[in-house]
């Protein structure tokens, strides 16, 4: 397919996107697949009780999105590179759902704010559970350790000394954080409390960006169908 400047450039940000896109799809996936089937939380989907907790729908979530997000990227892959309108279409049309719900997901979360925190909260002390008792499951030790980090804290007590999975704490900043450091759940509060603003700028602007990644998949659509029109006029001239 012959593109012009903006065709070439858009052809490469889309092959940007998509890689990014397909990294955080299979890591979405992988960890959602190893939550439901590894054998330190197999047993969570099991029990009837326990279908509609935070933590099984989180991990359903997880799969869903994780697949969803690969099924985007091999169409808009195949498409980019090998100029398929069909397959660009089809893009497209994922594209626009995803911005969609990605800005729906984070007007509803930031007016439903004090439900989503305590549901974060549940969510973070289902994996702090479980990974006591799962005898320290890797994939669940990294997932805490990724929040322990992100929001420096430790456990649901803030005393590395005491906690069990002081292992996945963050390294103290002070003196007196050896001792005592900020409670999860009492950060995740505040956090949300206070910043619910930006998280809902987070899911707006990666709406924003889906939107781009659909601009460009719409340059190269027309760039696509010009060039068969050119192809077919040269044809119809020469035959």
């Amino acid at each position: 397919m012959a593109l012009d400047g903006c065709g070439l450039v858009c052809k490469y940000t889309l092959f940007i996107f998509n890689l990014i896109f397909a990294l955080v799809g299979f890591a979405f996936l992988g960890i959602g697949l190893w939550l439901r089937f590894s054998n330190g939380t197999r047993g969570i989907f099991q029990i009837e009780a326990l279908n509609s907790s935070v933590f099984v729908t989180a991990v359903t979530v997880l799969i869903a999105l994780g697949s969803v997000m690969l099924i985007v990227v091999a169409f808009g892959d195949y498409g980019a590179c090998n100029g398929k309108r069909c397959a660009l279409q089809v893009f497209s049309v994922l594209l626009t759902i995803l911005a969609l719900a990605e800005v729906a997901v984070g007007v509803i979360g930031y007016s439903n704010k004090d439900a989503v925190r305590l549901n974060i909260v549940e969510f973070y002390t289902s994996m702090y559970v479980l990974y006591g008792s799962s005898g320290g499951d890797p994939v669940i030790g990294a997932t805490l350790k990724f929040i322990h980090s992100m929001l420096h804290c430790c456990g649901v007590t803030g005393v590395p000394l005491v906690e069990f999975v002081k292992q996945t704490c963050p390294e103290p900043d002070g003196f007196l954080e050896h001792f005592k450091m900020d409670s999860c759940p009492g950060i995740i509060l505040s956090v949300f409390e206070s910043k619910a603003e930006l998280v809902m700028g987070i899911f707006v602007g990666t709406g924003a960006l889906l939107i781009i990644a659909l601009v460009c998949t719409i340059i190269l659509l027309k760039q696509t169908k010009r060039e068969q029109q050119e192809v077919t006029a040269y044809y119809s001239t020469v035959y």
